[in-house]
């Protein structure tokens, strides 16, 4: 009988368990201990993996790793089912605009509504790849969109931002690597 009481007060423990767990969590992100962007990538300082994507805007120009090398650029993981991607562009654009190479991954998303969102809000893309099964972005181990990648010019990935490129990410993260853009 008195085995039974204590049974009943198992799922209230599980749950006073959840919320201390919730609050440490929460006291290490407010004091900076724990920044859920800075997501650990097994590729920093590796090649991006080997693909060969067809582009967005033609769905016949097949575009491979080699085409990522030669100067320093951002592989920005993208999809009109973002909402954090619509925030994230008009910074892109800014980027694209100053001069910065920027190549778009469009992930898991549709070719035509894609090339919609770029007609309304910019292009800051030197080109697209067209990855609509994931796969390249299963190999890069994206998590979700959006998703930016710093290259080399050997496309060498040096740094992974998860969530929205914005001007302090830009200042605080990637100028620092001195990748001469």
């Amino acid at each position: 009988m008195m085995h039974d009481r204590i049974k009943l007060f198992i799922p209230l423990l599980i749950f006073f368990l959840l919320v201390a767990v919730f609050f440490l969590l929460q006291n290490r992100m407010v004091t900076g201990e724990y920044d859920p962007s800075e997501l650990p990538s097994a590729l920093i300082g590796k090649k991006v993996p080997e693909f060969s994507l067809t582009t967005l805007g033609d769905d016949t120009v097949v575009k491979t790793r080699d085409d990522l090398v030669g100067k320093a650029a951002l592989l920005n993981v993208w999809a009109t089912w973002c909402i954090s991607c619509r925030v994230e562009h008009a910074y892109l654009n800014q980027l694209a605009e100053r001069g910065i190479t920027v190549y778009g991954l469009n992930y898991k998303d549709d070719r035509l509504e894609a090339n919609r969102w770029l007609e309304r809000l910019g292009n800051p893309y030197q080109f697209n790849l067209f990855d609509s099964e994931g796969i390249l972005g299963l190999h890069l181990g994206v998590y979700g969109a959006p998703e930016t990648y710093v290259l080399d010019r050997k496309g060498v990935i040096r740094y992974r931002h998860v969530g929205v490129l914005n001007q302090n990410i830009w200042e605080s993260k990637v100028l620092p690597l001195g990748l001469n853009w």
